[in-house]
This record gives C-alpha cells, structure tokens and sequence, in this order.
C-alpha cells in the first residue's frame, strides 16, 4: 500500500488503555487508527484476574486515590457493559495470625464508602462455622467478611471498545506494527507493517504508545535523541499466573485469601464448572510475548488455596493456567506485589511539536479515566475537542433494556425457543444484546451451521470473523470465548482449519 494516509491519532497498542483512548478520541470526532502487532487484547488485556475491583489491598499501601478513582470506575462499567461485567460477592476469611480483624473491618468500610457505591450490596459479617459459604473452609476458620466488587471478561471488553471505536469512524489494523516514525513540520510520519511485510504510511498530528510492556522502548524508540521527557518513567515487569481448577466448590461466590507473605489470592467461579485462582507476584525480565507459568507458581497457587480449604489442591488438577505480564512503574518498591498500579501519562513534546503521548502503568478498572486524561493531555493540540463523553455510554451489546441475566435470558429465550438455554447463556454474558445480531434470520438450529464442538456452531465462527477480527482458533476458544477448556484437541484443530480455508 503506497498512499499516504492523513489521520488525526495514531494509537499503537491495542489492549485495553490503546483500545480506550482510540474509542474516547473517536467518539470525539478525531479520525483515529489503532494498530496492533497481534491480536485485540492478547497480551496483558486477556491475561488479568478478570477483576473490576477497587483493590481493597491498596488500602494498606495508601493508595487511597487509586482505590477511590477505580471504585467509581467500577460502577460506570458496571453499568456501560452488564453482558460482561456483573456483580461478584468475595468471602474474606479472617486469619487470626494475619491481619486483625478491626484492621479488615475499617478497610471495608472504607472501601464501602470512599467510591460512592449505589449499585453493589454493602459488606457484611459471615459467621462461617454456621454459614454455607464456611462449609468448603477448615473448621479453625470462624469469621468472615462479604464485600462486592465485579467480574469482567477481560478479552472481551477490549474486543467491544475496538468495536465502538470502529462504529464511531476509527480504524482497527489488527496484526501491524509500528515499525518506525518519525517528526517533521508538526506532523508524525509512522511506517507500518503486517505480519506479511505489507507496508503503509500514516501521517498524524499526535501518536499515543499505548503498548504495554513495550512503553518505555517505544517511547525510547520514537522519540530518539529529541526527547522533552521532564522525568524518565521506567517500566518494572511483573508477571502475574493463574490457574484453572475443576470446580472446587459450590456456590456464585468468590473467596479472598490472606497469604503471610502480605498477598492475596483470589479463589472465584469460572465458566460454570471450573475455579479460577490467582494471582502471583514475579519479577519478569524474559520476552513480554511469551510469559509461561512455572511449577513453582503453580504449586504456590495450590499451596495457598489449599492453606484454606478442606479440600488439598495439587498442581497435578491444572486443567489450564495463563501469565501475563504487568507493566508497572517503577517506584521503587523492593516488593513486586507493593509496586503501584497507578499509571502516569507523559507527552513528549512542546506545542510546536506534534506530540507523543506513552502510558505507563494502569489496571483494567481504570482505562476509561485514564482514556479521557489522555484526551485531556492531548487537547492543546486539538484545540476544538468535544466534551467528554464515555462516562454514562453502554458498550455493543450493553443494551439489555435495564434487565439482569436471567430475565434477559427468558426475553431471548422467547424468541429463540429452539436454542438450548446453556448456550443462550453463554451468548448472553458474550454478545448481550448482540446476541440478535448474531442469531439475525435463524428459524431453526440447523440455521446454525455445523456443529464444531462444546456448543460452538459454525455460525458463530463467521461472526466472530466478520465482526470482531477473529483469524484463528485461539483468536475464538481463549480470547472472544473460554471453550478451549470444553473442546477437544480433535475439535480445536477443526477450528484451525475452517480459518485457513478462508480467503
């Protein structure tokens, strides 16, 4: 491709912070391009704790700011996108060895009340030796607390606000890198190239690095030796595993786990019939692309859990496990699980420059603020921006006419009787109300195409390729869903091979 494209942003990354700043300056009215070396959402963005949560943790490091601006988060997501985002009450067993109970309580009262909660329940008292949710823990644990925060599905929430960035004008290249840029006359002149060496030019009044782990050596990178940088910001990686159990008990709830070396770790209901736990703390200094969970973490995990419950948990039960890799600032604490989750944004540049805006740092609750601070950032060089306006949007699919799950489901369920109500359900929690768009013109399950395995049916292959850029199996069974852990090596490989037999 040998024409020059003319954009106002080009957003390198497309994880969460990337595929939220493209939606915020799209929605704006900005022309935007949002480039992304692999897939929507692959590296970091899929690999979290599926959390939407205020990090009740931080409270002890005083990060009461962060605690504060991501439980207001919470809610607004919550209500931008209740398909993939629901409410989820965590079990916090009190360790008489660990922390004091009076510690416990004022940190949930704090966390009940420095974010304005309107949505979620308050925190709550269990007496576990009496209570259902007591009966899967060891009988020398007595006391508890119930507090709420949310379940996200990770991958998907990038998947949909690439999609609103592309609804509102952006343009998503799914598997370019930015291979160079350079700056001239108040203009950024980027080179692109996909996995196939095919290249293009794009020519920008701003570059955001929004790449994660790769932010300080893009940063580096981009701006060469003309760096206006006030402050060098250093990246510390940290890998962060979790594994996937058989379902260890029973019950919607999740449990938090004090662990003596100052963690915590999540134990909380997977996809109906699985636990996932998480996560561990790692200094990572290998390739951000490949992160690997290592036997030691696994029996870490297991170790932690089965600290816990009456039931003993052995690596040996991992159905699945996945790592991924935190880029965290460096601020310098000796402790990777003390290091801040905040992030900082930094424009390298003085307005006679076109300006490089790189984030560092963040958490999946947060993208939305950070998203509208980067449009904040950038407004000298767009003098006539719009208002924000992200805060009270829904998401595709977000649209489920103010009903819950299951109401929602008995809607769909009346118009599509022939769909099986586990795979109706399943549909709901991915597409919400796109489950229409989806199932558009099928009278019947032989509408639905062939039959690939789990409750997956060709059908869906094909929206999710035509719709949401899936190219290959793992785009579909890890990422846009989680049936990789129903399908069958056999079955996996089917998928494989419907991709590359097409155009």
């Amino acid at each position: 491709m040998s024409d020059t494209e003319n954009i106002d942003l080009l957003v390198i990354g497309g994880g969460i912070n990337g595929a939220g700043i493209a939606r915020d300056a799209s929605g704006r009215g900005l022309s935007v391009m949002l480039c992304e070396m692999n897939d929507f959402g692959s590296a970091t963005s899929s690999a979290s704790s599926k959390l939407i949560h205020g990090g009740l943790r931080y409270l002890e490091h005083y990060e009461f700011s962060l605690v504060r601006k991501s439980l207001i988060e919470r809610e607004r997501l919550l209500a931008s996108a209740p398909h993939i985002i629901w409410p989820l009450r965590f079990v916090l067993p009190h360790h008489s060895k660990l922390r004091p109970a009076w510690l416990i309580r004022l940190g949930l009262f704090l966390y009940d009340h420095m974010g304005g909660r309107k949505l979620l329940p308050p925190t709550s008292k269990v007496r576990l030796q009496s209570d259902p949710r007591g009966t899967p823990l060891k009988d020398h644990f007595k006391l508890g607390f119930e507090y709420s925060d949310c379940w996200v599905d990770d991958a998907r929430m990038v998947i949909l606000l690439v999609m609103d960035a592309v609804s509102k004008g952006a343009k998503a290249l799914k598997g370019w890198k930015c291979v160079s840029a350079s700056r001239a006359s108040g203009l950024w002149t980027a080179e692109l190239e996909d996995h196939e060496g095919l290249r293009r030019t794009v020519k920008a009044k701003a570059i955001v690095n929004a790449s994660g782990s790769w932010a300080a050596d893009i940063a580096n990178q981009l701006a060469g030796n003309e760096t206006k940088h006030k402050k060098t910001h250093k990246l510390r990686l940290v890998k962060g595993s979790h594994i996937v159990l058989p379902k260890l008990y029973d019950g919607d709830h999740a449990y938090t786990f004090q662990e003596a070396d100052g963690r915590i770790i999540f134990a909380i209901p997977y996809e109906n019939d699985f636990t996932l736990v998480g996560t561990t703390d790692v200094a990572f200094k290998g390739d951000p692309a490949s992160p690997s969970t290592s036997d030691d973490e696994k029996a870490y995990l297991c170790k932690a859990i089965s600290g816990y419950l009456k039931q003993n948990v052995s690596p040996d039960q991992v159905i699945w496990h996945y790592s991924g890799i935190r880029p965290l600032v460096d601020d310098g604490e000796e402790d990777a699980s003390q290091v801040t989750r905040d992030y900082i944004l930094a424009v390298d540049s003085d307005h006679r420059e076109a300006p490089l805006l790189s984030v560092f740092g963040g958490k999946i609750t947060t993208f939305r603020k950070l998203a509208e601070q980067a449009m904040a950032d950038l407004s000298p060089w767009f003098p006539d921006l719009p208002d924000a306006w992200t805060e009270h949007a829904l998401l595709p699919g977000g649209d489920m006419k103010g009903l819950d799950h299951m109401h929602y489901q008995d809607l769909l369920a009346n118009d599509f009787p022939w769909v099986d109500a586990s795979q109706l359900a399943r549909y709901i929690r991915q597409f919400g109300s796109r489950t229409y768009d989806l199932l558009a013109g099928c009278k019947s399950a032989d509408d639905l195409g062939k039959h690939l395995g789990a409750d997956l049916y060709e059908l869906e292959l094909k929206y999710l390729q035509d719709n949401e850029w899936a190219t290959s199996a793992e785009d579909v069974i890890w990422r846009r869903t989680k049936l990789g852990l129903r399908l069958s090596e056999t079955e996996q490989q089917t998928i494989s091979d419907w991709f590359q037999r097409q155009p």
